[in-house]
């Protein structure tokens, strides 16, 4: 199956209404310019809706892929992984980070369970953990294209429920060894520059790590250009499932806050299952692993924030998420020079 199977054109965020939301701002009562980034958040949620002002950010969604990983077996992480089935149950219970950040900035959260290695009956669930990535491939394809659907899947029902920002966040032990071979192998950036510490892992982890991502790097070298073999190869259910939600979200003219680099691994894929989606979406963070910036970069896309974050889950989306909301309820609220009574610098 190829990505034009999948996913229809993306149209982009309507410019008209930029220029509308860039006109509006001159008008503001501040000097032009004064809100500095802000003022382009406020913009491109105007064209992602299509209307300026801009609707009030009133039902942001944090959805968490969980899933586990066949190359943890590698000694890639500090922390084993039961560890993946554990912290989903907690945020499942309202207990973890991610919950904390989603109700101080008004987001519901939800997780997905694609792949944790168990037996379990939730709707999500496609398959146990998946293949080591460093000697195997991670899915058949019929197991990633599963996995794709799945993650549109939930895209169009947190749309449909009225879902007016979406957020992707991960769960899963060693999920930043696919993240990193991910980016690596669709950047052109070598092992050793792409490999973080992750969950905190000691020099000789570090090095098995990067002895994996060098491995899974080199089987999937002559199918960089087909976005479902990078899948099927080198990634993992979850991510694979996130790819296709990011894809969807684009499709479904839906903005989107990145988060980390797991993520934003995905994010480098999804656009190439859906050219142009990027446009759909803003970095919240840029995280303290190293792929990271070669993602955003690959992605012409400025982080947010920076704030040396390594978590996942969503967090550093979650922290962007009240800047990106504040950004948008100038354009709304604001008064301009002519309802304030105030004099602009042309008076």
């Amino acid at each position: 199956m190829m990505q034009a199977e999948l996913f229809p054109l993306v149209d982009a965020p309507q410019e008209s209404v930029a220029a509308e939301a860039r006109a509006r701002q001159l008008i503001l009562t501040k000097p032009a310019g004064s809100l500095g980034r802000l003022e382009e958040l406020g913009v491109w949620m105007s064209a992602c809706q299509g209307q300026c002002p801009p609707r009030a950010i009133t039902s942001p969604k944090i959805v968490v892929f969980a899933g586990d990983h066949g190359v943890a077996q590698a000694g890639v992480s500090a922390f084993p992984t039961e560890v993946s089935i554990q912290m989903a149950a907690n945020i499942a219970g309202g207990g973890a980070a991610i919950n904390v950040l989603g109700r101080a900035a008004g987001a519901s959260v939800r997780v997905a369970d694609i792949s944790l290695d168990h037996d379990t009956d939730a709707p999500e669930h496609l398959q146990r953990s998946c293949g080591n990535i460093a000697v195997e491939d991670a899915m058949t394809q019929e197991q990633v294209v599963a996995a794709i659907k799945m993650g549109m899947k939930i895209a169009d029902e947190e749309v449909d429920s009225g879902a007016d920002l979406l957020i992707a966040g991960d769960l899963g032990i060693g999920n930043t060894t696919p993240a990193a071979a991910l980016i690596g192998a669709l950047t052109n950036e070598e092992p050793v520059v792409v490999v973080g510490r992750g969950t905190g892992i000691d020099d000789e982890g570090w090095k098995r790590k990067v002895a994996a991502v060098r491995d899974a790097m080199f089987r999937v070298r002559t199918h960089t250009h087909d976005p479902i073999a990078v899948l099927r190869m080198i990634a993992s259910p979850d991510l694979a499932a996130m790819a296709g939600f990011l894809a969807q979200a684009a499709v479904r003219r839906t903005p989107v806050i990145l988060d980390g680099v797991v993520v934003t691994s995905a994010a480098l894929v999804a656009n190439k299952l859906a050219p142009g989606a990027r446009r759909w979406w803003v970095a919240g963070h840029k995280g303290a692993e190293p792929a990271h910036s070669f993602a955003l970069n690959k992605l012409k896309l400025e982080p947010v924030v920076e704030f040396e974050m390594r978590l996942g889950e969503g967090s550093g989306a979650a922290v962007a998420l009240p800047i990106v909301k504040a950004a948008t309820d100038i354009l709304i609220d604001m008064a301009t020079f002519e309802s304030a009574g105030v004099s602009d610098k042309d008076a």
